[in-house]
Parts: C-alpha cells; sequence; structure tokens
C-alpha cells in the first residue's frame, strides 16, 4: 500500500510496473504529452516511453498517438480507471468512509460503497485491515429516516452542469405549490443531513435560489454556458441552511443585538438566524421558530444585551419568562 514500496525493490520488472503507472499517472494529469516531455519527466528514453505505452494498450488503455512535430500521446478518459496506489493512511480513511457512506441518501450508493470496500479490503495489509474492521466494529451506526433520496446519475448530471457552467432545466416540484420548469444558473451542491440540495441564480426570478434536488425532475443539458457571477455568501452552506430553516419558521423575528456581528454570529447555528452588522457595535439578527418563547430562548442564550421593537408575541414570551425568571430566584 505504500507508495514507494516499488521504488525501494531494484528488481527490473518491478521497476518498470512503477514508470508505466508513472506514465499512466501523467497521461491524466494533462491532455496531450509529447515523448520528450514524459522522457525527460521520467529521466528515460524516449524509446522506453514507447514501450510503457504500448503496455498500457496491452491493459486496455486506449492511448491515441497525436500528430505533431516530437509526437505524442492522449489518454481516452472513457477508459477504465487506473490502479490505485494508496499510502496507509489513504487507504484507512477511505475505508472508514465507504462504511460511513451508507447513511447518504443516494439510492443505491450502498450497495456501491459495499462493493468497493470488500474490494479494498481484500488488497489491504492484514493490519491496516485490522484497524479498519476494528474501527467499523467501535462506531454506532447513524440512524435513518425514511426521507425521499435522490439518484446517482441527477447528481452527476447537475455536478457536470455545475463544473462546465451551462444552464441547467428541470421541473420542480416545491413544498406548498404547483411543478414549475425553472432554469438555472447552476453553482454548488450542499448536502445537509439526508437531503441535497443546489444553490442556483434563477434566470425566470432573478434572485438566488436553493432548490431540493429529490424534488428537480432533470430536463435534457442545455449545453448553453453562462458567465459565472458572484455567490450570494461566502458560506454557501450556510446560505441553505438559513435558507431551509427561515422556510419553515411559523413565527420571525428581528432583533437588534449590542454586540458585534462576529461576535453574534460565533454563538449561534447558521440554521437558527442570519446576522447583519448595523456598526461595529450592534447587529441586526433574523430569526424565528415554532413559538415565540423558543426565540426568547435563544435571545437569553446569547448572553448579549438586545432591543426587541416587536412583533407583539415575542415581547410577550420575554415578559412571561422574565417573569418566571424572577420568581425562580425569590
Amino acid at each position: 500500500m505504500r507508495k514507494n514500496s516499488f521504488r525501494e525493490s531494484r528488481h527490473p520488472v518491478n521497476q518498470t510496473a512503477t514508470r508505466v503507472l508513472q506514465v499512466l499517472a501523467l497521461l491524466r494529469q494533462r491532455r496531450d504529452w509529447s515523448a520528450t516531455e514524459l522522457a525527460d519527466r521520467l529521466e528515460v528514453s524516449t524509446r522506453t516511453i514507447r514501450s510503457d505505452i504500448g503496455r498500457l494498450r496491452e491493459l486496455g488503455y486506449v492511448i491515441d498517438a497525436t500528430s505533431g512535430r516530437a509526437g505524442g500521446y492522449r489518454l481516452d478518459r472513457a477508459t477504465d480507471l487506473p490502479p490505485l496506489m494508496l499510502d496507509d493512511d489513504e487507504g484507512i480513511a477511505v475505508a472508514i468512509a465507504l462504511h460511513q457512506v451508507t447513511t447518504n441518501a443516494v439510492t443505491g450508493i450502498e450497495a456501491s460503497a459495499a462493493r468497493a470496500l470488500a474490494k479494498l479490503e481484500h488488497v489491504l495489509p492484514h493490519q491496516l485491515a485490522e484497524q479498519v474492521n476494528a474501527m467499523a466494529a467501535a462506531t454506532a451506526p447513524q440512524s435513518r429516516d425514511t426521507g425521499p433520496s435522490v439518484e446517482a446519475p441527477a447528481l452527476a448530471a447537475i455536478a457536470r452542469a455545475v463544473q462546465r457552467t451551462e444552464w441547467l432545466r428541470f421541473e420542480y416540484t416545491p413544498f406548498q405549490g404547483e411543478a414549475s420548469v425553472r432554469r438555472v444558473e447552476p453553482y454548488r451542491l450542499v448536502s445537509w443531513g439526508r437531503r441535497w440540495y443546489l444553490v442556483a441564480f434563477d434566470l425566470e426570478r432573478d434572485d438566488w435560489r436553493s432548490f431540493r434536488v429529490d424534488r428537480m425532475s432533470l430536463r435534457p443539458p442545455t449545453r448553453r454556458r453562462f458567465t459565472p457571477r458572484g455567490l450570494p455568501a461566502d458560506d454557501v452552506a450556510g446560505y441553505v441552511l438559513r435558507g431551509v430553516a427561515s422556510a419553515g419558521w411559523r413565527f420571525r423575528a428581528r432583533v437588534v443585538v449590542h454586540a458585534p456581528a462576529s461576535v453574534v454570529a460565533e454563538k449561534i447555528d447558521p440554521s437558527v438566524g442570519l446576522v447583519e452588522a448595523i456598526d461595529d457595535e450592534r447587529c441586526v439578527l433574523v430569526t424565528g421558530a415554532d413559538h415565540p418563547m423558543t426565540v426568547a430562548v435563544y435571545l437569553a442564550l446569547l448572553d448579549e444585551d438586545f432591543t426587541v421593537d416587536g412583533p407583539a408575541e415575542l415581547t410577550e414570551a420575554i415578559h412571561s419568562l422574565a417573569r418566571r425568571y424572577a420568581t425562580a430566584t425569590g
């Protein structure tokens, strides 16, 4: 499993195998390589490079010869994945990640992860395999809900549109309301709990939106490129969390907190509220919950002075809480 295990051996067969893998790795890093460039990188002759390319082709990799003054090579990216070289720490990290991935809300990923894990454990050295199995046995599995899941091909298609900066079209069914066809500029995928969200700029509504992927039905790729905009927030995941949380609030409030925005932001979870600076000493906290008393408790936990102008329900909840605290302390 160690990267240098082949290099430490002086056996010519091992040296050839290592060099062939190095050629393959270089071909995957860049689209085109000349034979001279490959030879210089590996400190061998161009004749040796031609032999290594031949060995890779025998293994099933499609490598095209490119024309030009010096000639070169190009790896067909549609060919099979190359052998994976991992050191000990990387092998353990991958195995643990595969053990944990079964809690993800991607349809069919559990079976794929189990197959990949079985292959990995088969080649792990005995000592490392024992460490991975011990971690799996000692870790309590996360509880799984029966919420909606998404298809892996849908996530892959969205990711490709993000990478290629191409418009995305899909039919979207919101929690309340009728389904409609949306045309967006996709920017980021965010995973939260067992939900996947797409952060995108909605072209019809001329504003930023986050969409639940399990409520999207993708249309064929548009192939229409766009010029990227600045994201609506530096913390895209926090932006999604705030939107998801506020969408479910039954009661909303806007409170002036007499403390810097940076101080208040460190004390609350992004899903609890949005902090906006007024000046160096004050900020506005936009928050909400299912009941005004819950917001009153949030504000008490801030341990900062604050001013409430309304709504009346929040003022009443704070007065009620103050009376209860005063009675409790005699």
